[in-house]
């Protein structure tokens, strides 16, 4: 079996080498996916890949791309998710999900929610919040990579209004993720928008 993992690789996330540790080869890739990769992939999945994959080529796999992406979809698709969740006051959490040819609209297949109480410490900064999300979406994933990998699941579509960013609507404000989210969340609000 071989698996692409589009996006992050084996120093940014453990689950290429949990994949592998399943007797399965992992390519991973962080161009573009090309028609040959996709015809010789068993399963596509899709994680910090900041690259748009096109209708034709989604129709060409084997089966559906998996995309893993925190935030608790349909809320915030698109870019910095978790940023957005505090902004925007929406649900906060991870969604693993098929996709399709709208970015993150696709049907999922399981998700988390989380209540993240940002006057906590350890929750205070959107670093802090991104790397307790990242972890969950990790370990969601473990929690679930028998059906994933076997392609044994039920997805359903998202339901709600949902809601979506694009990776120029980030605050030019915003320079360093290490912030307290509190503050910026006070900054932010004053300004004329």
């Amino acid at each position: 079996m071989i698996c692409i993992f589009l996006g992050y690789g084996k120093k940014e996330t453990r689950l290429i080498k949990l994949i592998e540790s399943k007797n399965i080869k992992v390519i991973n890739l962080k161009r573009s996916i090309t028609l040959k990769d996709i015809k010789k992939a068993d399963i596509i999945i899709s994680f910090g890949y900041k690259k748009i994959i096109t209708e034709k080529l989604l129709k060409s796999a084997h089966r559906p791309i998996i995309n893993l992406h925190m935030s608790y979809l349909p809320f915030n698709r698109g870019a910095h998710p978790n940023f957005w969740s505090f902004i925007d006051n929406t649900p906060k959490g991870v969604t693993i999900h098929e996709i399709n040819k709208k970015i993150d609209a696709g049907n999922i297949i399981v998700q988390k929610k989380f209540n993240i109480n940002i006057k906590k410490r350890k929750f205070s900064s959107f670093k802090k919040t991104y790397n307790f999300l990242f972890k969950e979406i990790e370990n969601l994933f473990e929690k679930n990579i028998r059906k994933i990998l076997s392609n044994n699941y039920s997805s359903y579509k998202q339901k709600g209004k949902a809601t979506s960013h694009h990776k120029s609507n980030l605050p030019k404000s915003l320079k360093l993720w290490n912030v307290n989210i509190l503050k910026y969340k006070k900054i932010f609000f004053s300004w004329p928008h």
